[in-house]
């Protein structure tokens, strides 16, 4: 397998797994999203990433959210599965249960928490791969992970039987860029961060963006990709420059990403729930200043 087994491309929004008032995974609220994210051009979405708070599920919910998310989508775009975990043994079996729901790829970070060398995040993608049929996305988040994917690494993990693209979600542009150079012929490249760089990304020949912002923020989280793959590059701008805003809204005054990305969709009236522990949500000036930013930005 290589890039031209699969035809993913397009913005494919990493969408957040809402909980209900119990804490468990509110399917109604899964469906509603995602069907606002395909009305408003996704071409797919991502399911249990960072964003899907994946290390708050356990192994069955996990499992659960492929299952649901794989008949909400019924076909209708690409589905992809945060199935990532620190042991191979869990890596395959959920990457196996991904792919018997109906997913299209399995998104896999390398072990976190635990630093590795190269030749260790080879040997744990190696077995991984060895003992799966479904295609991977690489996912590098060494923010989240620990561990990153350099760009030479990356050529390396290319080689694998498996593997088909990657999510460069590291946040620098240069390692981002220099990634897309050294695999964009064997591999997917999607941007992470297209709030922060996700134009200039496509215009550099970026497949496509998984972020988590058209959570909050539609069309104009879709339509950085749109845009800029359209060479509307005056409309894209201002996009972008929404986008970095949006970004430094949600990560400044004691906010962090993903309490603040279901903080604004329960603002705006989707139903998402609350953060699962150790993440809070967010209260008090946090919540309010939140609230007059998206206002100020006219996303509400």
């Amino acid at each position: 397998m290589n890039r031209d087994s699969v035809d993913w491309s397009g913005p494919m929004p990493a969408v957040v797994t809402p909980f209900d008032a119990a804490g468990a995974i509110d399917e109604s609220a899964l469906r509603a999203n995602i069907e606002r994210q395909l009305a408003a051009g996704a071409t797919g979405v991502l399911v249990g990433g960072c964003t899907g708070e994946f290390w708050s599920l356990t192994t069955s919910e996990r499992m659960q959210l492929f299952k649901t998310s794989a008949a909400i989508m019924n076909g209708r775009g690409t589905l992809l599965a945060g199935t990532g975990a620190v042991t191979v043994t869990e890596t395959v079996q959920l990457s196996h249960a991904a792919q018997e729901a109906g997913c299209d790829g399995a998104l896999i970070l390398p072990p976190y928490f635990i630093r590795l060398n190269d030749d260790e995040i080879v040997a744990h993608f190696r077995d991984v791969d060895a003992a799966v049929s479904i295609p991977i996305v690489l996912y590098n988040i060494p923010g989240n992970a620990l561990n990153e994917i350099t760009p030479e690494l990356a050529v390396r993990l290319a080689e694998l039987e498996h593997v088909v693209a990657i999510k460069e979600s590291s946040g620098d542009w240069n390692n981002f860029y220099s990634t897309l150079l050294a695999v964009k012929d064997t591999l997917r490249v999607f941007c992470g961060p297209s709030s922060i760089f996700g134009v200039p990304a496509i215009a550099a020949g970026a497949d496509g963006c998984i972020d988590c912002f058209p959570n909050v923020w539609l069309p104009g989280g879709l339509d950085i990709y749109h845009k800029a793959k359209a060479g509307e590059l005056e409309a894209a701008a201002e996009l972008q420059e929404t986008g970095r805003r949006l970004t430094n809204l949600f990560t400044s005054g004691g906010r962090s990403l993903y309490p603040a990305t279901k903080a604004a969709m329960e603002f705006q009236g989707v139903a998402a729930g609350e953060p699962r522990a150790p993440l809070r949500p967010l209260l008090g000036p946090a919540l309010e200043e939140l609230h007059d930013g998206l206002r100020e930005l006219g996303i509400t």
